[in-house]
């Protein structure tokens, strides 16, 4: 966090100065470990195991918050009859289809009261093709939109019956003790007790604990159940919802929250609406309906309203409720159009033409020579960015031009290049990772032809419809119908970002009243908005993202400094943060609590509840949506008001996390016979090579693990880096950590030169011998780890080899994320090969592996436990 994210670490420094323990977790020593009271290296990939041990240490010493616990989550509900885990199924959950490898899941659904005796199926949704689910990242809806739950689940108060979640969950994890941490961490059984200790110890009525990750913790064949491990551990301790307490993600720039909010991807609109699919809605109320739940509780009950003022904020006047608000001009979705699988298209010739706007793939994303041969087989290809990067001179200065598999006089994609705004050159918000939207003020005009992207969009825009103006062609109406009547100003007419950001908080269409909350939404035309979380920013015509009061001058909570969706609430789900009866689980740290006298919720914070609804409220018989939220139901947005220990539905790869070796791995599974996710998104052709991991042969080839992360002083990619001098100096070449023992094995000179290789690329760097890496025993064996950072490129005032350039493209089935954080590789003394040398050397060690030629299908071997297993067909 003190080499990413400087200036928020500051907060954690003064935390420290004010009694605060700090402990760092994290593979190599780094400027947040010089800081912090504790430093535990662990192997890459191993975070589940590790946090899973947590979990097992919580769970069989009674140290969870029982109170807590009991009311506020899923613990007391019983799992059905039908679900096996994975202790049974040598590392698979029940309801595993070893053709599709994917899940149904079924049977991992609640015993339900009114269904005795059997399964009610129609809570896992078997209407929708499980693999397609895992290629429209589908699970990330659930993220947003909570487990859908239908009818009502048997409970068992005690925490005593062998089917209730709590007990699943203790059966589940037991095996994760400290000496299976040990081995399969390579962190010491003191070190894991102490960090234990000193979780649990902080944690409960008076005291809360705080879990901090990167945005690289996603970035791995299992990302999202390492978070789904470390939100699990944080219901069990109570210190979700509570000040002090909860999951902050480091995102990996100022608006990476933003761009989520209101979305870059391909699966989701605004406010995590999900993106229409072609097969299931046909229909206005069919994509309604997926949204909002039916059954369930909850405020996504009120979807529709969210939805249909989308669709007005997009087509204005021309959206009615005769065409169902022009639902049928929306796009749909029909698999997997996540980027990677759009580059292997763009190698197969199926993609003519891409944007890139602020992104950097030549050096920036996985398998960078995949990226670069995708982008020179387009048509044509747009770039708006700062520079020339890399993703704009590929076609005359890459590798693959040294290698001779790019030819600049035949490469047939023609490049637009277009100087982009920076961020001082143009108004606007971010979001960051609280979910504040603070405004920027355009500090100097952007020189000569650089514009920004509301700029550059609009005007493509205006351009557009104008050119189409006289056309009666049908699939014309949805670009001609659109609301595109924006304000301008300055030389350039500068659409007005204010205005804008009115139109995401929404009004009425009548008066144009700005909303001051999602709950003013209509569902029948009469009200707008652009995403419905934002609701509120604008609220009484006011720009409340640009409020600057001084913290000297409010309270700690700061509420008037910016604006934090949804409705300026500092912490999501804080009803948590007093006992089921409203008062604060604890007066040193109260937050929101029940006036019983004023008769509604208040507090430091907006309650992140209905003001007037109880903790007394019990919903009637039938009731749905926000209606049956109960006084003790903190988590609104889940369609239990639970928070989910267990998720029967909604992730891809199993109800609850379990320990899987990274996809390139020197070392077998030693918990499961499984050794990888099972629905893990492959995409297996020879362009796309992986290095061999047990049980498959020639692992030795790649003995050592290496992993990627940022450098102070550079910026992600390094396009707003290495082409600034002072910036550029700091940090001058791209180098490559390697431990003192590893230097000796290897023959390795500090300051000298190596380089390192997988199957897919080699890259050179300087050598740092430091004791930052330092060598774990994992399984009885001494494993080496190497260290890149992956800032450069072939652009700027420094260069050298992209370190995105050894990674292969393997994804997690639940958001379609990278695995880039951990691989597997050799490493050898003196500079990489060049020109076609290079190619054949990566060859030579691809055939050494085993990886050359066609790869083979997937097969199911099914051991003699019964379990099915995917791996390798060796013939």
């Amino acid at each position: 966090m003190a080499e990413a994210h400087p200036v928020g670490f500051q907060w954690v420094v003064e935390a420290q100065k004010r009694g605060a323990r700090v402990i760092h977790v994290d593979p190599r020593f780094t400027r947040t470990s010089a800081v912090a009271d504790k430093h535990v290296p662990i192997r890459v990939g191993s975070d589940i195991a590790f946090l899973g041990g947590i979990v097992n240490y919580v769970l069989s010493n009674e140290l969870d918050f029982r109170e807590y616990v009991v009311d506020y989550t899923n613990a007391p509900v019983l799992v059905s009859d039908k679900f096996v885990d994975t202790d049974d199924l040598d590392g698979l959950f029940s309801g595993f289809d070893p053709e599709t490898r994917t899940y149904d899941p079924t049977s991992w659904q609640y015993d339900v009261e009114d269904e005795p005796g059997d399964l009610h199926r129609s809570q896992a949704d078997d209407s929708w093709e499980h693999a397609k689910h895992r290629e429209t990242a589908a699970g990330l809806q659930h993220e947003a939109h909570g487990i859908p739950i239908a009818s009502h689940p048997r409970r068992d108060e005690t925490l005593q019956h062998p089917r209730c979640v709590y007990q699943v969950l203790k059966r589940h994890f037991a095996r994760y003790t400290p000496e299976v941490v040990e081995q399969v961490c390579g962190v010491s059984q003191e070190d894991f007790l102490d960090v234990c200790r000193a979780w649990t110890e902080n944690s409960g009525r008076e005291r809360t604990t705080a879990l901090v990750y990167s945005v690289g913790w996603t970035q791995h064949s299992v990302g999202v159940q390492y978070i789904r491990t470390g939100a699990i551990l944080q219901l069990l301790l109570g210190n979700m919802g509570r000040p002090g307490g909860g999951i902050m993600a480091l995102r990996g720039h100022a608006s990476i929250q933003g761009s989520t909010d209101i979305p870059t991807l391909f699966n989701l609109l605004p406010g995590y609406l999900p993106m229409p699919d072609a097969d299931r809605h046909r229909s206005l109320s069919d994509w309604i309906d997926s949204v909002r739940n039916p059954g369930s509780k909850g405020f996504w009950s009120n979807a529709d309203a969210y939805a249909v003022s989308l669709l007005a904020a997009y087509w204005g006047d021309a959206a009615t409720a005769d065409n169902d608000f022009c639902f049928d001009y929306l796009p749909r979705i029909t698999g997997d159009h996540g980027t990677y699988r759009t580059v292997l298209d763009m190698i197969d010739g199926k993609v003519k033409g891409y944007f890139l706007l602020g992104q950097n793939p030549a050096v920036g994303s996985a398998h960078g020579r995949a990226q670069r041969l995708g982008m020179a087989n387009l048509d044509w290809l747009v770039v708006r960015d700062l520079f020339e990067i890399e993703s704009a001179s590929f076609w005359k200065d890459s590798p693959e031009v040294e290698t001779g598999e790019i030819v600049p006089e035949e490469c047939g994609t023609e490049v637009f290049l277009f100087p982009a705004a920076a961020y001082t050159e143009k108004e606007g918000t971010f979001t960051q990772t609280q979910r504040m939207l603070q405004w920027r003020e355009k500090a100097v005009e952007p020189p000569e032809d650089c514009r920004s992207e509301l700029w550059f969009f609009y005007h493509l825009g205006r351009m557009m419809r104008e050119r189409l103006g006289g056309s009666t062609d049908e699939r014309d109406r949805p670009l001609l119908d659109l609301a595109w009547d924006y304000p301008v100003h300055g030389a350039h007419d500068e659409p007005s970002a204010e205005a804008v950001l009115m139109e995401i908080n929404g009004y009425d269409v009548a008066t144009r009243r700005p909303l001051s909350s999602f709950t003013e939404m209509k569902a029948d035309g009469s009200t707008l908005g652009g995403c419905w979380i934002y609701t509120g920013v604008f609220t009484d015509g006011v720009n409340q993202a640009n409020r600057r009061k001084s913290r000297h001058d409010q309270s700690f909570v700061a509420p008037e400094w910016g604006w934090v969706w949804p409705l300026n609430r500092r912490i999501l789900y804080n009803r948590a943060s007093a006992d089921p009866e409203g008062r604060p689980w604890s007066e040193r740290k109260a937050y929101v609590w029940w006036d019983v006298d004023a008769g509604r919720w208040t507090g430091e914070d907006v309650p992140d509840f209905e003001k007037t609804k109880p903790p007394s409220y019990r919903s009637p018989v039938g009731a749905q949506g926000v209606e049956a939220i109960e006084g003790i139901d903190p988590f609104i947005m889940q369609g239990d008001g639970k928070g989910a220990l267990y998720a029967p539905q909604g992730l891809v790869d199993g109800p609850m996390p379990t320990h899987y070796e990274p996809v390139e791995s020197p070392f077998r599974n030693l918990l499961y016979g499984q050794q990888a996710n099972p629905t893990r998104v492959e995409y297996r052709r020879d362009d796309n090579r992986m290095n061999p991991a047990p049980p498959e042969e020639h692992v030795d080839v790649f003995p050592f693990v290496f992993t990627t992360s940022r450098l102070t002083e550079h910026h992600t990619a390094g396009a707003m880096s290495r082409y600034l001098e002072h910036l550029a100096e700091l940090q001058p070449e791209m180098f490559v950590e390697v431990s003192p023992v590893l230097a000796a094995e290897r023959g390795l000179e500090h300051m000298g030169w190596c380089h390192v290789v997988t199957a897919r690329s080699v890259v050179e760097g300087r050598v740092l011998v430091t004791d930052r890496l330092r060598p774990l025993k994992v399984e009885g064996r001494t494993v080496h780890q190497i260290w890149l950072p992956y800032h450069w490129g072939g652009g700027g005032k420094v260069k050298g080899d992209s370190a995105n350039d050894l990674f292969g493209i393997t994804l997690d089935p639940n958001v379609l994320i990278q695995e880039t954080k951990v691989g597997t590789c050799d490493v050898r003394a003196g500079r990489r090969p060049t020109g076609a040398a290079l190619r054949a050397y990566v060859e030579g060690y691809a055939r050494r592996a085993g990886v050359t030629g066609t790869y083979p299908p997937i097969v199911t071997v099914t051991d003699t436990d019964g379990a099915s297993t995917p791996e390798e067909d060796d013939e």
